[in-house]
């Protein structure tokens, strides 16, 4: 693996760690209502959620996994109702409540545990995995040993679109400090994630 090669998978990663998806959604409406803190710890879960897809693509199993109809089928259908469970919740959030930095009401644990469900139930991440990494990967290299460094340079960047996401959320906790402002947030939050879950579950494999 080349400089040159490095250097065009980073933006080229950066770009898929920052898009609006699901999780990083997630991470924005935590912060919002947690903190900066709380919403960065949550994002471990999402992060051993992608080392796993890694692992699977550096051995090739990911290939079978993605290419298993029955497998699709049930990864797709639980991370969809996932999702729209999420977004029924968020929907339904009461917005009288004030935001804690300390969440009484859901440990650390239970958020990195949403974060991890959210990117272990969407099976287009497999895909990214299998389809994205391996274009940067030289065959006549140690393939192990460059899924790790690339996996590692994912993970970093992914980590850095969490904190981004966590920062954007809790800028808007003095915008959404009323309850009919905190309403509107919650709602427009869970459409999109209802709308992603109605996405998953009509994914089709490509």
């Amino acid at each position: 693996m080349t400089l040159s090669t490095i250097l065009l998978f980073i933006p080229a990663s950066f770009a898929l760690n920052m898009a609006p998806g699901p999780n990083n959604l997630l991470s924005m409406a935590n912060a919002k209502r947690y903190g900066i803190k709380a919403a960065c710890c949550a994002g471990i879960g999402r992060l051993v959620a992608f080392v796993g897809m890694i692992t699977l693509a550096a051995t090739g199993l990911a290939t079978v996994l993605y290419t298993s109809e029955k497998l699709f089928l049930a990864i797709k259908v639980v991370g969809g109702l996932y999702l729209l469970w999420l977004a029924f919740q968020l929907w339904t959030a009461d917005p009288t409540g004030a935001d804690d930095e300390s969440p009484a009401g859901k440990n650390l644990l239970q958020l990195a545990k949403q974060e991890f469900l959210l990117a272990a139930g969407n099976p287009k991440a497999i895909l990214i995995f299998t389809a994205f990494l391996p274009q940067f990967v030289d065959p006549s290299g140690s393939i192990g040993l460059q899924f790790l460094i690339l996996g590692a340079l994912f993970l970093m960047l992914e980590w850095i679109a969490i904190s981004t996401y966590a920062f954007f959320g809790k800028g808007l906790r003095h915008w959404f400090s009323r309850p009919a402002m905190r309403r509107l947030f919650n709602r427009i939050c869970a459409g999109f994630l209802g709308s992603a879950g109605v996405g998953l579950l009509l994914a089709r494999r490509e």
